[in-house]
């Protein structure tokens, strides 16, 4: 990563080159601000009714949508966000379809402690990879995915403490500055390769198998009955559980036919359950392309 002084160049500028080198690794990358959300406004925010478009508008302003490693689309997205300060890596995407492990460094959680103790009982352990150190102390570890399986994000599923950034989701690059501090590679791992995600630990990142659902559903319910189900399945998310059981209705949704109809009662239901409307289409949009790599097995 470029060692320049921070204090001698501007934060856009910064982020920018760091932005670049990431590129160059054939990562796809785009502008965020200090909050750590896309520094770039939907060019959507005005319209009365959701939009699914991720880009296919042309312009930008579609969050991890308009992540690329081109370098000269990078420039133009730092060009249109000259307050970003720092810099989104997408996960889930070619080539190394990245899977980051976030965990949390609050003591009530030990995250750490916890992913070694599922590492001991499923008998996995996490290679040597690139390893991002946050803000407050916390670990972002990169890992590869296969190229034809969509792992969704999630909150606290594997354990407390422990968040899975992964398709339709991003990391926030080494280098960043964010309100509260900068993120940077661990000393030894920044010139790593994201390692493959050892195989144990992809089984546990994977979606519960959709026959859970037919056997909840039972046998001869309607449609629309199914459909119902589905939002209130999400409705009665607690926190930790939300971005898991939206994506869950969602494949489920996809699988039966239900897509197009349910789009935006999960939409609404996410929103009250306290997901951004972001969120939710990110988790959604996961959730399209997993049912879709699985229906062309």
């Amino acid at each position: 990563m470029p060692t320049t002084d921070r204090h001698a160049v501007p934060p856009a500028a910064l982020a920018l080159a760091h932005a670049l080198t990431a590129a160059e690794r054939g990562l796809a990358v785009f502008p965020l601000s200090r909050t750590k959300l896309p520094a770039l406004r939907s060019p959507h925010h005005d319209e009365r009714l959701p939009t699914l478009c991720r880009g296919e508008c042309g312009k930008f302003g579609h969050g991890v949508y308009d992540a690329s490693s081109d370098p000269r689309r990078v420039r133009a997205l730092f060009a249109a966000a000259p307050r970003a300060t720092a810099y989104g890596i997408a996960c889930g995407v070619a080539p190394h379809h990245l899977i980051g492990v976030d965990l949390d460094n609050k003591p009530a959680t030990d995250a750490p402690a916890a992913l070694r103790e599922l590492a001991l009982r499923h008998l996995f352990t996490i290679p040597a990879t690139v390893v991002v150190i946050t803000p407050s102390d916390g670990r972002h570890v990169w890992l590869s995915g296969p190229p034809d399986v969509a792992v969704p994000n999630s909150v606290g599923r594997l354990a407390p403490g422990i968040d899975i950034r992964a398709a339709g989701g991003y990391l926030v690059g080494p280098g960043s500055l964010t309100a509260h501090g900068v993120y940077s590679a661990e000393p030894g791992t920044g010139h790593l390769e994201p390692a493959p995600c050892p195989p144990a630990l992809l089984r546990l990142l994977l979606p519960p198998p959709t026959r859970a659902y037919h056997a909840a559903a039972g046998p001869g319910v309607r449609g629309e009955q199914r459909g119902a189900g589905l939002v209130q399945f999400v409705l009665a998310s607690h926190e930790g559980q939300r971005n898991t059981r939206l994506f869950w209705a969602a494949c489920r949704a996809h699988e039966n036919g239900l897509a197009e109809t349910l789009m935006a009662p999960l939409i609404a239901a996410a929103l009250e359950t306290g997901l951004t409307e972001q969120e939710a289409r990110t988790t959604i949009a996961s959730a399209a392309r997993l049912t879709a790599t699985r229906g062309r097995r």
